[in-house]
């Protein structure tokens, strides 16, 4: 993919301002009145791509794999705001698991137990990105404080690690099993303020859905959307600093604040 924005993302984002690789929706009031950025924390699927998950989807269930998969999503994220709301918590493993039970079972689709395990372990096997190893290579070398900061247990985040060759360049590996509240709860993008010891206008945070760039931004994060699906942005009234499609551009932006 190119670094370059499409020109219809930037049609649709017209109001925003180009710079380099990214688009920056709104002003850096945050980053320009309190300092540097010391740190980035990172949701997982800006490092790991999700896509062979999606497309085993498609393998097992020809004709119907991405119907599952959209649906799988869906209700797995409604279950970590719901489990969050009503003070329910069940840790992203389970909830994944149940909410593939749910998406099956709505679509009638039998989900046998190995192709259920297929699916599940699809978690675990997760590779990086292609443009993930030189950007934490370049990111970590700038001497900029970096972690990990998702929805998935330690288990899934230290599988994925183990696959991408980027393990080194965190110094803290934060799941919200910690805090038993997913994001976007306030408790969890906490963890990287109390893990890095700096204020929260020092820590950007790259996103990968816009609903978490939401709330990172609600939170007070300086936040970039790594906006690899060319998603639109979401209704919430807390548009990302920047917004971009690969890492290039996440390099670009804190580059320019340091």
């Amino acid at each position: 993919m190119s670094a370059i924005l499409h020109r219809r993302t930037f049609i649709r984002l017209a109001a925003g301002i180009t710079v380099g690789t990214f688009i920056r929706p709104t002003p850096l009031h945050a980053v320009e009145t309190r300092g540097e950025v010391r740190a980035v924390a990172f949701d997982a699927f800006p490092i790991f791509d999700p896509r062979p998950i999606f497309e085993l989807a498609d393998e097992l269930f020809p004709g119907k794999g991405a119907e599952l998969g959209k649906a799988w999503r869906t209700q797995q994220f409604e279950y970590t705001w719901l489990r969050t709301a009503a003070n329910q918590y069940a840790n992203f493993w389970q909830v994944t698991g149940d909410a593939l039970n749910f998406a099956a079972r709505s679509l009638k689709l039998d989900l046998a137990t190995e192709k259920r395990e297929r699916l599940m372990n699809a978690y675990l096997k997760l590779k990086p990105w292609p443009d993930v190893p030189d950007a934490m290579r370049k990111l970590k070398a700038s001497g900029l404080r970096l972690a990990l900061l998702s929805n998935f247990t330690r288990g899934m985040l230290d599988a994925g690690l183990k696959n991408s060759g980027v393990a080194d360049a965190f110094e803290y590996i934060l799941s919200t099993d910690q805090v038993k509240q997913f994001k976007p709860a306030a408790s969890a993008y906490q963890m990287a303020v109390n893990a890095f010891g700096r204020p929260k206008e020092q820590i950007v945070f790259a996103a990968f859905a816009g609903w978490d760039a939401s709330g990172a931004k609600w939170f007070g994060f300086p936040t970039v959307w790594v906006n690899r699906s060319n998603a639109p942005f979401e209704e919430l009234a807390a548009a990302p600093d920047a917004v971009c499609p690969n890492m290039m551009g996440l390099l670009e932006f804190v580059n320019a604040r340091r």
